[in-house]
Protein backbone atom coordinates (compact mmCIF):
# COMPACT_ATOMS: atom_id res chain seq x y z
CA UNK A 1 0.00 0.00 0.00
CA UNK A 2 1.39 3.59 -0.82
CA UNK A 3 0.38 6.84 0.40
CA UNK A 4 1.09 10.30 -1.81
CA UNK A 5 0.85 13.73 -0.86
CA UNK A 6 0.34 16.60 -3.00
CA UNK A 7 1.43 20.02 -2.52
CA UNK A 8 0.81 22.96 -4.92
CA UNK A 9 3.86 25.26 -6.44
CA UNK A 10 4.28 27.95 -8.46
CA UNK A 11 7.64 28.47 -10.64
CA UNK A 12 8.27 31.27 -12.74
CA UNK A 13 10.48 32.04 -15.98
CA UNK A 14 11.61 34.72 -17.42
CA UNK A 15 11.58 32.62 -20.93
CA UNK A 16 8.39 30.20 -21.10
CA UNK A 17 5.66 28.26 -18.94
CA UNK A 18 7.63 24.76 -19.38
CA UNK A 19 10.96 26.63 -18.14
CA UNK A 20 8.69 27.57 -15.30
CA UNK A 21 7.35 24.38 -14.55
CA UNK A 22 10.64 22.55 -14.90
CA UNK A 23 12.19 24.82 -12.12
CA UNK A 24 8.82 24.51 -9.32
CA UNK A 25 9.65 20.50 -9.83
CA UNK A 26 13.62 20.88 -9.79
CA UNK A 27 13.55 23.15 -6.90
CA UNK A 28 10.92 20.87 -4.92
CA UNK A 29 13.57 17.81 -5.48
CA UNK A 30 16.23 19.28 -3.94
CA UNK A 31 14.22 18.83 -0.75
CA UNK A 32 11.98 16.44 -1.29
CA UNK A 33 11.74 12.77 -2.40
CA UNK A 34 9.99 9.61 -4.81
CA UNK A 35 8.37 12.53 -6.82
CA UNK A 36 6.13 11.01 -8.53
CA UNK A 37 3.99 13.37 -11.07
CA UNK A 38 3.32 17.46 -11.73
CA UNK A 39 0.01 18.29 -13.02
CA UNK A 40 0.28 22.11 -14.62
CA UNK A 41 -3.11 23.45 -13.24
CA UNK A 42 -2.62 27.22 -14.63
CA UNK A 43 -0.32 29.19 -16.61
CA UNK A 44 -0.02 33.04 -16.75
CA UNK A 45 2.19 36.01 -17.61
CA UNK A 46 3.35 38.84 -14.87
CA UNK A 47 3.29 42.05 -16.92
CA UNK A 48 5.03 45.03 -16.71
CA UNK A 49 4.60 48.45 -18.99
CA UNK A 50 2.24 46.64 -21.47
CA UNK A 51 5.67 43.65 -21.53
CA UNK A 52 5.78 40.23 -20.48
CA UNK A 53 8.04 39.82 -17.77
CA UNK A 54 7.70 36.84 -16.73
CA UNK A 55 6.02 33.02 -17.08
CA UNK A 56 4.38 31.31 -13.96
CA UNK A 57 3.25 28.20 -14.37
CA UNK A 58 1.14 26.51 -11.06
CA UNK A 59 1.78 22.75 -10.75
CA UNK A 60 0.22 20.11 -8.13
CA UNK A 61 3.19 18.16 -7.19
CA UNK A 62 2.86 14.50 -5.91
CA UNK A 63 5.48 12.93 -4.10
CA UNK A 64 4.93 9.08 -1.90
CA UNK A 65 4.46 9.63 2.15
CA UNK A 66 6.69 7.75 4.12
CA UNK A 67 4.77 5.87 6.31
CA UNK A 68 8.11 4.25 8.32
Amino acid sequence: MSIYKIIELVGTSETSWEEAAKTAVETAGKSLKDLRIADVIKMDMRIEDGKVVAYRTRVNLSFKYDVS
